[in-house]
C-alpha cells in the first residue's frame, strides 16, 4: 500500500467519523465520493465498500449515544423494519443497472440533503403528527437510499423521528445513527455476491479511523453547536453533486 494513500485513507475515515459523531447523518454520502474519486473504485464497488465503512462507525458512535439515553430503539427499528423491502430488494439488484444511473440518482440525492441541511431546523413540537402513510412511504424510501446507493438515509430520518415521534433533535441523532447502522448492515449483507471484487485494504483503514472518530465526536455532541456544521456540511454535498454530475454528462 502506498503511503499517501494510507494517510488519504486515515483523513478520510476521520473525516466521516466526524460528520457521523457530530450530525448523525451524512457518512456514506461522503463515503462513496471518497472512494470513487480518491481509490478508484467503481460505483457499485464504492457503494458497497461504504455500507461496511459507514455501519462500523455508525456503532462506534452509538455507544455513547445509549449512555446518555439518546437512543429511543422501538422508533428504530420500525423506521428500519418498514424499509426492509426496499433495502433488500433494490440492494439484489442493484448490479444490474447502469453507473451512470446510479451516479445521477446518487448525485440527485445529495442535492436533496443539502437542501434538507441548510433550510430551517424542524420544530420540535409540531403541531400534526406525520400520518401513518407517510411515516411507511418515507421509511421505504430510506431503505431504497440505502439499497441502491449505499446511504443510510440519517438526513431523512432526523425529520421523520421529529415530526412522527416529537423526538428532541439530540435523541434523533443517536437514534437515525441506530437506523443508519441496521440499514446499512441489511444492505451489505443483500450485496454478498460482490464481497469478493472489492479491495478491502482502504475501506478497512477508513473505517478504522472512523470508529476512533466517531467515538469522539459523538461524545462533544451534545455541547457542540452543529447548525454551522450541517451548512458546512451541505456546502460540500452541493459541490460533490455538481462535480459529479458533470462528469456524467
Amino acid at each position: 500500500m502506498e503511503i499517501s494513500l494510507i494517510l488519504t485513507a486515515l483523513i478520510s475515515g476521520g473525516f466521516i467519523g466526524a460528520v457521523l459523531g457530530f450530525i448523525g447523518a451524512g457518512g456514506a454520502m461522503v463515503s462513496v465520493p471518497i472512494l470513487l474519486y480518491l481509490f478508484d473504485f467503481t460505483p457499485i464497488n464504492a457503494t458497497t465498500a461504504a455500507l461496511a465503512v459507514v455501519f462500523l462507525a455508525a456503532i462506534s458512535g452509538l455507544a455513547p449515544k445509549f449512555k446518555s439515553g439518546d437512543v429511543l430503539v422501538k422508533e428504530a427499528l420500525t423506521i428500519w423494519a418498514l424499509g426492509l423491502l426496499t433495502n433488500i430488494g433494490l440492494g439484489l439488484i442493484v448490479t444490474k443497472i447502469p453507473d451512470r444511473v446510479i451516479l445521477i440518482g446518487f448525485s440527485l440525492v445529495l442535492l436533496g440533503a443539502a437542501y434538507s441541511m441548510i433550510k430551517s431546523p424542524v420544530k420540535a413540537q409540531p403541531e400534526k403528527k406525520m400520518p401513518v402513510w407517510a411515516l411507511l412511504l418515507l421509511s421505504l424510501l430510506i431503505g431504497a437510499l440505502t439499497g441502491l446507493f449505499g446511504i443510510g438515509g440519517g438526513f431523512l430520518a432526523i425529520p421523520i423521528l421529529v415530526l412522527f415521534f416529537h423526538t428532541p433533535q439530540n435523541k434523533a441523532a443517536g437514534t437515525s445513527l441506530l437506523i443508519i447502522a441496521l440499514n446499512c448492515l441489511t444492505a451489505f449483507i443483500a450485496k454478498f455476491a460482490i464481497w469478493d471484487q472489492i479491495n478491502w485494504r482502504y475501506p478497512l483503514i477508513i473505517a478504522l479511523a472512523a470508529i476512533v472518530v466517531a467515538r469522539v465526536a459523538s461524545k462533544l455532541a451534545a455541547q457542540t453547536p452543529t447548525v454551522h456544521l450541517k451548512r458546512g456540511f451541505a456546502l460540500l454535498l452541493l459541490c460533490i453533486a455538481c462535480f459529479t454530475i458533470l462528469t456524467q454528462t
